[in-house]
């Protein structure tokens, strides 16, 4: 008699992964090595967010490009309105385009905290306006971002559904979602928008939670509730932090069976640059590394 926890590798499963940009030679090393420890498993694809700062959004195009090279693994670069015209957008999509990047998230982009979105003027102003510019430049595939909880900008729900639906209608080929800690949350979502008529694929994207108070204020930020129980789990760890990636891994797996019992066989993991505690949740769900010589090119 098995755990009940324990079950077979999930078939037909794949996934994709998050990272952002380093901003030290420290934090680029473990980039890499982050990659090459899950480049093996031969994820869809790797996206690698985007900071509106010249400097950031320069380490964004060398990482994607060098993904690309490296692994052979679709590279997915963020791009979002915020902090450049059209024009420069238009320019470093086109930049993209002619490095081999295929795929952009195309995103409307946070404002500096407390303050309120402002449009860049003479800029794309919403993340469907810069999908829809993306399709004119080249045919990318394009994922775009969805609210399980809801866009905390929203006026309600329908709203944020009907703005999701403009993304779609504009050209995006893909959503992900927004990290959420129930998956009903999710699959709620997902009802109502294929019942809003979106018909492109729905992708969870999936964050474990390895510190609870960081958590929190990603929570805060996007509309995410974390529910009691969560607190509950992690409380008394805080000066553990094995005991709570063990917690986080194992809960994480749990909710992408929950998930995968669904019908969804796509996961998006938020990796925030921690390849060992992605690897564990992958390996819990039965996936395996299919090349160690890819690791190896990635780390010389």
């Amino acid at each position: 008699m098995s755990l009940p926890f324990i079950s077979p590798r999930l078939c037909d499963l794949e996934v994709s992964f998050e990272f952002f940009p380093p901003h030290t030679a420290k934090t680029e090393e473990v980039l890499w090595q982050s990659i090459g420890v899950l480049a093996p498993l031969k994820p869809k694809f790797i996206s690698v967010t985007y900071g509106a700062a010249g400097t950031i959004r320069t380490r964004t195009h060398e990482i994607v490009t060098n993904i690309h090279a490296k692994t052979g693994i679709p590279a997915a670069a963020h791009l979002t309105c915020i902090g450049a015209t059209r024009e420069e957008i238009d320019d470093i999509a086109r930049k993209y385009w002619e490095s081999g990047i295929r795929h952009i998230v195309a995103l409307r982009g946070d404002p500096p905290k407390g303050e309120a979105y402002v449009p860049v003027k003479g800029g794309y102003q919403y993340a469907s306006d810069l999908v829809a510019g993306l399709k004119k430049i080249a045919p990318f595939e394009i994922s775009v971002a969805g609210y399980p909880e809801t866009h905390p900008e929203a006026a309600n729900a329908l709203e944020d559904m009907a703005n999701l639906k403009k993304k779609v209608d504009a050209g995006a080929d893909r959503v992900i979602s927004q990290f959420f800690m129930e998956p009903e949350a999710f699959l709620s979502f997902r009802d109502r928008a294929v019942a809003a008529g979106i018909d492109v694929p729905i992708v969870p994207g999936i964050l474990s939670i390895i510190n609870f108070a960081r958590a929190v204020e990603f929570a805060r930020a996007c509309g995410t509730r974390i529910p009691d129980w969560v607190e509950t789990l992690f409380e008394g760890l805080d000066d553990q932090p094995n005991t709570r990636q063990l917690v986080a891994a194992t809960v994480t797996a749990e909710i992408c069976r929950v998930l995968y019992a669904n019908g969804v066989r796509h996961f998006h993991f938020y990796t925030l640059n921690r390849a060992e505690h992605t690897l564990a949740i992958c390996h819990m769900l039965g996936l395996r590394a299919k090349s160690t010589a890819m690791r190896q090119k990635i780390n010389t």
